[in-house]
C-alpha cells in the first residue's frame, strides 16, 4: 500500500477531520507549552489590533474628507465665474443664462469682502462678508437648514445679517444685537482712504458644523453689500452649484457659452487642491505605517510556529511513521497558523466596526475622563469626530491581513513537512 493510500485509509485526506483535530490540539494551551501559547496569543492580539486600527484610522480619514468636502462644497460653489474685460454689471442676466445649462443647480451672484467684525466682547475678529440675495441664500441648504436662531424671512428688505454660531459666541453676540463691520476699503478723501464702519443687526445665527465657517462668515443682503463695498450695480463673482461636482470639466465649455461674455472659471478642485492632496497623502502614509502592525503580528506567527515545529518534532515523526504524508503535515501547520490569522482578522474587523460606530461617544468619554478637549473644533474644523467605512477599503484590509497571515505560515509548515522521521526518532 502506498503512503497516500495509507493516509486516506487512516482518515488523513486533505483538510480532513484528522488534520483539523491535530492542528487544533497544537493550538491548545498546555502547561509545558506556555511559551508557544503566549506567542500565539500575542500574534492573535497583534493582528486583531492591527486590523482594527487600520479600519478605524481609514474610516476616520474618509469621514474627515467626506465631511469637509460636504461642508466646503455646501458653502462654496463648485465653479466660480469671474469677469475678465469689464465689471459684472449684467450679473442677473448671466446668472439666469447659466441656470439654464443642464447639470447646473443654480448660479448665485456674490460680493465678497474681508472685514474686521466687532461685538460686545473681545477686540474683534477677521470675517468674510458675503453679499447675497435672500432667495439665493435660501438655496444654500447647509446654511438655510441650519439656522439656530432667528430667520431669513425678509433678509433682502432689512439691514440685518446672518452670522455663524461660533462668531456669535466669540464676540458675545445674540439675536438682535449689533455687529460692527470695519472695512479698509472705505471712502476716498483728499488726504487718505477712511475705513468704512457700520453696524448691522443680527437677523439670524447659523451653524454648518465647520468651525472655520461658523466663526468667520457674515451673510449680508446683496444690495447692502453693493453699498458697503462701493460696488453699485454690479457683482464680484457668480458661484455655480452643479449636480455632480466631479463633472465640472464637462460643464465649463457650456457655461462659457451661456455666459456670452469673457469670463474666467475656477473649479473647486483648483481652490482646494493643496488641502485635499495633503489629506490623501496623509491617508496613504497612515495606511502604510499601520500595515507594519499587522506585519509584526505575522512575524510573531512565524516565530510561534517555528517553536511549535521544534517542540513537536517527536510527534511529527510518529505521525509520519503511522502513514501521514508530507502534505498532511504541511496542511496541519498551515491550518494552525492560518487559524490565528483568520481569528485575529475577524476579531479585528468586529472591533473596528464597533469603534467606528461609537467613535464620537468614545471621544466624549475620554474627554470627560481626562478633563481635556479632545479633537478641538478650532484645530480640526469639524464639531465632532467623523468615521465613514468604505466596503472596498475594509475588504482590502481584510485581504491584506489574511494574505500576510497565510504567507507567515508557509515557511514553518514547509519546515515541518520536510522533517525526517528517522532523524527525529534516532535519539529517542
Amino acid at each position: 500500500m502506498s503512503e497516500a493510500a495509507a493516509a486516506r485509509s487512516a482518515g488523513a485526506g486533505p483538510f480532513s477531520i484528522f488534520e483539523r483535530t491535530v492542528a487544533w490540539r497544537y493550538l491548545r494551551s498546555r502547561r509545558k507549552e506556555t511559551v508557544i501559547s503566549v506567542i500565539a496569543s500575542i500574534s492573535f492580539l497583534g493582528i486583531m489590533l492591527g486590523v482594527a486600527t487600520l479600519i478605524v484610522v481609514m474610516a476616520v480619514m474618509n469621514g474627515f474628507r467626506a465631511e469637509l468636502l460636504t461642508r466646503i462644497l455646501g458653502v462654496n460653489g463648485h465653479l466660480i465665474v469671474q469677469p475678465l474685460d469689464s465689471p459684472l454689471e449684467d450679473y442677473a442676466q448671466v446668472a439666469s443664462r447659466i441656470n439654464g445649462v443642464a447639470g447646473v443647480k443654480y448660479a448665485l451672484p456674490l460680493i465678497d469682502g474681508q472685514v474686521l467684525a466687532q461685538g460686545n466682547v473681545g477686540g474683534g475678529t477677521g470675517a468674510l462678508v458675503r453679499g447675497i440675495r435672500g432667495e439665493d441664500l435660501g438655496k444654500i441648504a447647509i446654511v438655510a437648514s441650519n439656522i439656530k436662531q432667528g430667520s431669513l424671512d425678509g433678509f433682502d428688505s432689512g439691514e440685518g445679517v446672518a452670522i455663524g454660531k461660533r462668531m456669535a459666541e466669540n464676540l458675545g453676540l445674540t439675536l438682535g444685537d449689533t455687529i460692527t463691520l470695519i472695512s479698509p476699503d472705505g471712502d476716498v478723501t483728499p488726504l487718505d482712504t477712511n475705513p468704512r464702519m457700520k453696524g448691522y443687526k443680527i437677523a439670524a445665527i447659523f451653524e454648518v458644523g465647520m468651525s472655520e465657517y461658523d466663526s468667520s462668515i457674515v451673510y449680508m443682503p446683496f444690495s447692502e453689500a453693493q453699498l458697503y463695498f462701493n460696488m453699485d450695480g454690479r457683482a464680484q463673482t457668480i458661484e455655480i452649484y452643479v449636480d455632480n461636482p466631479d463633472d465640472v470639466d464637462a460643464l465649463e465649455p457650456k457655461i462659457e457659452e451661456a455666459a456670452q461674455r469673457p469670463i474666467d472659471i475656477v473649479d473647486w478642485r483648483q481652490r482646494n487642491q493643496t488641502f485635499f492632496s495633503a489629506l490623501q497623502v496623509q491617508r496613504n502614509v497612515m495606511f502604510m505605517i499601520l500595515t507594519l502592525i499587522v506585519l509584526v503580528a505575522a512575524l510573531n506567527i512565524i516565530s510561534g510556529l517555528v517553536m511549535l515545529v521544534k517542540d513537536k518534532g517527536h510527534d511529527i515523526a510518529i505521525l509520519r511513521t503511522m502513514g501521514a504524508t508530507r502534505g498532511a503535515i504541511l496542511r496541519i501547520f498551515l491550518m494552525a497558523g492560518a487559524a490565528i490569522g483568520v481569528a485575529g482578522t475577524l476579531a479585528g474587523v468586529l472591533l473596528g466596526v464597533v469603534i467606528c460606530l461609537n467613535v464620537e461617544r468614545i471621544r466624549q468619554f475620554f474627554s470627560w475622563m481626562t478633563g481635556k478637549v479632545l479633537f478641538n473644533p478650532e484645530l480640526y474644523f469639524l464639531n465632532q469626530l467623523p468615521a465613514r467605512m468604505e466596503l472596498g477599503e475594509t475588504l482590502s484590509v481584510i485581504v491584506m491581513a489574511l494574505v500576510l497571515s497565510f504567507l507567515a505560515t508557509l515557511f514553518p509548515a514547509w519546515q515541518a513537512a520536510r522533517l525526517d522521521p528517522v532523524e527525529a526518532l534516532r535519539y529517542e
